[in-house]
């Protein structure tokens, strides 16, 4: 640009290349307008932008709604107000705001709390001390079952807090440690809300007829999850097929040609 203190040229000039802000005028590094068409092009130019507007609520609300990493060039003021990260959260109807949080916010347990009920991978974000605490880790794993993920080890460990998690959702049993998917009481829990949670068992529970049979009475397709010996099974198979005939595909090859397996199938 020829004049930095022309808005009309700086404006275009950041329209075009969004780190031109660097060269404007510090009058014009105040301008909303202008920072915000900078930052269309590219978040970065926050950093040169005034002070004064990283300190602004609602213009780092709208360079948010721009780009969701503008977040991280807000003022130390903004980001140590639980207030305002929540609003971010609200707005972004996700967990991620919450990464750029003050240290402090994050071993705030009210804070975290109700950033885990709108998004349960706030948790992930939170305190070591938080992702121990089995009342605030259930609270994430009811908002999103994933969130057991990131839970302390100790508590995916932990063969009562688990099986509660999986009664919830079963597909907490993903996020589990490996040690529980053979735990037959876990996985049936489990099962019981949905067979395909067989898919997340060990593979000796896998191959337990008892176990397998339970899962496709619920959900014929979770035939799918079986251990291989089951899928020549002709009782497993029937059982599969007359919950979903779509579960023949999972059956062996002498099975699928099976004539009785096949009439019941209708195919």
């Amino acid at each position: 640009m020829k004049d930095n203190k022309d808005r009309d040229e700086v404006l275009a000039a950041v329209k075009k290349d969004g780190l031109a802000l660097k060269y404007a005028d510090e009058s014009l590094k105040k301008d909303k307008e202008i920072v915000l068409a900078a930052v269309r092009m590219t978040y970065t130019a926050l950093e040169y932008a005034d002070e004064s507007l990283l300190k602004d609520r609602e213009f780092i609300l709208a360079t948010v709604r721009i780009n969701d990493y503008a977040l991280g060039y807000a003022n130390e003021s903004l980001l140590k107000d639980g207030e305002f990260i929540m609003a971010v959260v609200d707005q972004e109807h996700n967990a991620s705001p919450v990464e750029y949080a003050d240290k402090s916010l994050l071993k705030d347990r009210e804070f975290i709390m109700g950033a885990v009920e709108q998004n349960g991978y706030a948790l992930g974000f939170a305190d070591e001390s938080l992702r121990k605490d089995k009342e605030f880790v259930m609270a994430a794993i009811k908002q999103d079952s994933d969130a057991l993920e990131f839970a302390d080890e100790s508590l995916r460990k932990d063969r009562e807090f688990v099986l509660a998690a999986v009664k919830w959702d079963y597909l907490a049993l993903g996020r589990a440690d490996e040690s529980l998917l053979s735990d037959k009481e876990i996985v049936m829990a489990a099962i019981k809300q949905d067979g395909h949670a067989l898919g997340y068992a060990n593979e000796s529970l896998r191959k337990n007829k008892e176990i397998v049979m339970a899962a496709i009475k619920l959900n014929g397709t979770a035939l799918q999850f079986a251990e291989e010996s089951l899928l020549k099974d002709k009782e497993i198979v029937l059982a599969a097929i007359k919950q979903d005939s779509d579960a023949l595909e999972y059956a062996s090859e002498e099975l699928q040609n099976d004539p009785e397996i096949k009439k019941l199938a209708g195919t």
